[in-house]
């Protein structure tokens, strides 16, 4: 098997101590007293007037700007607060990237965005829909048992462009906030001046090391990122748990695959001095062969992550990492990406051995369905009537019932999909549904569907004479044991002008 790339990480450190987030082993629950226990055990870092504490799970970032020294309990949102985040990590304003994070006025549980425009300049508050949250409270926390003002935030990972899937580097992102007080008076940003000048801004590092039940974990390798082994069937597709950090279903695998160690089982190895191990692989129908990646893994020294590399010896042994060590992966076997192999059921095999011996003490096996093909895509045709309407036409619709119908196509021929949606977009920001189908298990491994007639009966009609533009996407029932992956998307455009 050919030689996988080299990895490299270029994640850029900062001087200042970072934010170090901690694993939510439930999702925290932001409506709930902080002294409730929700917030036990979060990363934590101290600024002029409070604390700024910090968890995450797959989904969200859990944030409080715990404000000890806002003793004066007046209502209102007099006193505010501003979080920023540098969404493409690039230390500097880019308009309409960053994002900024408010309150509605007269509103202190309502949380508003808005995008940077430029230092200190921003599009006001957007009307986007999201998941993100804010919670103030007043009492006691961890911090303080004086009662004072406390902002509780629920910031879902994609708003801030954090996925904990990345590869090549731990995820992170770089933050900043303003918080304000009527009584006692005081203003103060976290680092200064922040909201003009992003290389001020503080880096906040995420958590992608989860508390999975040991009873799920497979007996070497405990999981593929945040998927245990016992999740995953004989067809190589996974299934987790409604409620579980993720939930994927009967989901095949694809893009970089973090295989994890049962930790129980690397503290055992290890303390044995058992740490030689090596990884195989075998393709649809074929025999097992070495499995050579090159990798990195950042490890946390105290004060900020430092990158360590890891290979494998000339004779294609690894060694086993030190799980006392606090690595950005704890009990990482390998990472390897799986962009060049062809569709189809693969094993990987990983055995451990004795001392420096050739003697094999323990092995696992794990079946994967790879596959990194991303569903077709196809508009085949768009009818007025028996007449075909060719893309950029301006075509007129007469009055109701007359209208468009589509023939559209997502196949996936490996049973891979996940989603289909077909949507218009027009004036400015609006869009209109046409049709969309998802999976469910009773649909098995589903293909999707050619050439099929959208409405199945009847016409569409544009909401108002525009330019619009026809969008069909189909995701792929695909991950890379974090997050999902894969998609297609194919669009047409025409001008409709209603009679």
């Amino acid at each position: 098997m050919a030689k996988l790339r080299n990895l490299s990480i270029t994640t850029p450190l900062l001087f200042a101590f970072p934010l170090k987030s901690t694993w939510a082993i439930n999702p925290v629950d932001i409506n709930r007293p902080i002294m409730d226990g929700d917030w036990d055990e979060a990363g934590s870092l101290k600024f002029s007037r409070g604390f700024i504490m910090a968890k995450n799970d797959a989904n969200f970032l859990y944030l409080t700007l715990d404000v000890v020294e806002d003793t004066g309990n007046d209502p209102s949102t007099n006193d505010y607060f501003w979080l920023s985040f540098d969404n493409n990590r690039d230390r500097s304003i880019t308009s309409n990237v960053d994002v900024n994070y408010g309150l509605y006025p007269g509103q202190a549980n309502k949380l508003g965005k808005q995008k940077y425009l430029g230092p200190g300049r921003w599009t006001g508050l957007l009307s986007d829909p999201s998941n993100s949250a804010v919670v103030q409270e007043f009492g006691p926390s961890p911090n303080s048992e004086v009662s004072h003002r406390i902002w509780k935030f629920r910031i879902e990972l994609s708003e801030i462009n954090v996925a904990l899937s990345w590869p090549l580097s731990t995820p992170y992102t770089y933050f900043g906030f303003r918080v304000k007080s009527s009584n006692p008076g005081f203003t103060t940003d976290f680092p200064g001046g922040f909201y003009k000048d992003f290389t001020k801004l503080r880096q906040l590092i995420l958590s992608r090391k989860p508390s999975i039940p040991s009873k799920d974990l497979g007996p070497i390798i405990g999981s593929v990122g945040l998927i245990p082994t016992t999740k995953i069937n004989a067809q190589g597709r996974a299934t987790t748990d409604s409620g579980y950090y993720r939930v994927f279903q009967n989901a095949a695998f694809g893009g970089t695959l973090n295989l994890i160690g049962n930790r129980a089982k690397m503290q055992s190895l290890y303390s044995a001095g058992n740490i030689k191990y090596m990884v195989q692989i075998a393709p649809p129908g074929g025999g097992l062969s070495k499995l050579i990646s090159n990798w990195s893994n950042y490890r946390w020294n105290g004060s900020t992550y430092v990158l360590e590399s890891f290979a494998p010896s000339a004779y294609g042994y690894y060694q086993l990492a030190n799980p006392a060590k606090d690595y950005s992966i704890d009990d990482l076997l390998i990472q390897f990406p799986t962009s060049g192999l062809l569709p189809g059921l693969y094993t990987v095999k990983v055995t451990f051995y004795i001392g420096t011996s050739y003697s094999v003490l323990e092995t696992q096996e794990v079946k994967l369905y790879i596959d990194n093909h991303v569903p077709a895509t196809i508009i085949e045709s768009i009818r007025h009537g028996s007449s075909e309407v060719s893309a950029c036409a301006i075509e007129k619709i007469g009055a109701n019932p007359d209208g468009l119908n589509f023939r559209i196509t997502a196949n996936d021929p490996e049973g891979n999909l996940r989603e289909v949606s077909f949507y218009a977009t027009y004036g400015e920001g609006q869009s209109a549904s046409i049709y969309s189908e998802s999976y469910d298990p009773s649909k098995g491994n589903w293909s999707g569907f050619t050439n099929q007639l959208i409405p199945a009966s009847g016409n569409w009609r544009p909401p108002q004479s525009c330019a619009y533009s026809f969008i069909l996407t189909a995701t792929a029932r695909t991950t890379n044991g974090y997050s999902w992956i894969g998609k297609n998307t194919i669009h047409r455009n025409l001008t409709l002008l209603l009679g």
